[in-house]
């Protein structure tokens, strides 16, 4: 490693992927975050078209510290079915290589925080084991913001991720969380891919107690973003549409 290493940089997105409106930036991000991701000239990210539209933005705000054409745009490794963290570990620290030689390498997510229901944890796991600083910096995460919508138990709370698409392992999962929600009051946080929000919501509606306060945030940070918060016997008599492009997050409390 060399003398003064650089740091991997957990540069913060907004959450309008595949909405028909951008955010501005300065609404969802600090200026430091704008600042800092200008200024880096390699990066690791989930998407490389997508990441070259997001530095376009930032670009417009303050000017890139080198042509949006000439920077270092590497995508993360899509896992390997039955790899181990091992097997994927050579590859990683080799996207790693310039900051070991000097230099701050961004990483950034398709929406909100990277390594926070993304797969850039890995990366960051990497470089904690080659000795490199981590820079978090701040910015929208949607299952935060969703949770402090929600006016559920901030204290106590779990991420869950995507529950089952088969309908019955899906509702056997929905009642065992609805259970262990009960049993020590914990707030369960779940996502969905946004084509399948409104047959995640129809499911929770279905399967969990009526009793059971359950929150739906869509579109946070957006212009028409919102969240509801009730209990499921009210979901259960109350129309609601769920948009299939805007993300989503489900928030529920027995």
């Amino acid at each position: 490693m060399s003398a003064v290493a650089g740091s991997l940089v957990l540069v913060p997105n907004t959450l309008d992927l595949g909405t028909e409106a951008a955010v501005a930036l300065p609404e969802v991000l600090p200026q430091a975050v704008i600042e800092r991701a200008a200024r880096l000239t390699h990066w690791v990210v989930e998407n490389a078209k997508s990441a070259r539209a997001f530095l376009k933005r930032v670009d417009a705000l303050v000017p890139l510290a080198q042509p949006l054409q000439t920077l270092s745009i590497v995508e993360l490794p899509r896992p390997r079915k039955g790899a181990s963290e091992q097997d994927d570990a050579p590859a990683l620290r080799a996207l790693l290589a310039p900051a070991v030689s000097g230099h701050d390498i961004g990483l950034l997510s398709e929406a909100g925080l990277p390594a926070v229901a993304d797969p850039g944890a890995r990366l960051v796991q990497v470089a904690h084991g080659l000795g490199l600083r981590v820079e978090p910096m701040s910015g929208p995460s949607a299952l935060l913001l969703a949770l402090s919508a929600s006016g559920l138990n901030g204290q106590s709370f779990a991420f869950v991720g995507y529950l089952p698409v088969d309908a019955g392992a899906r509702a056997a999962r929905i009642r065992e969380l609805d259970t262990l929600s009960r049993r020590s009051s914990q707030t369960q946080i779940a996502i969905e891919t946004p084509y399948r929000n409104a047959a995640l919501l129809a499911a929770l509606v279905q399967h969990l107690q009526p009793g059971t306060q359950l929150s739906v945030a869509c579109g946070l940070t957006l212009p028409d973003g919102w969240c509801r918060t009730m209990p499921v016997q009210a979901w259960r008599t109350t129309a609601c549409t769920l948009p299939d492009r805007y993300p989503a997050v489900f928030c529920w409390l027995a």
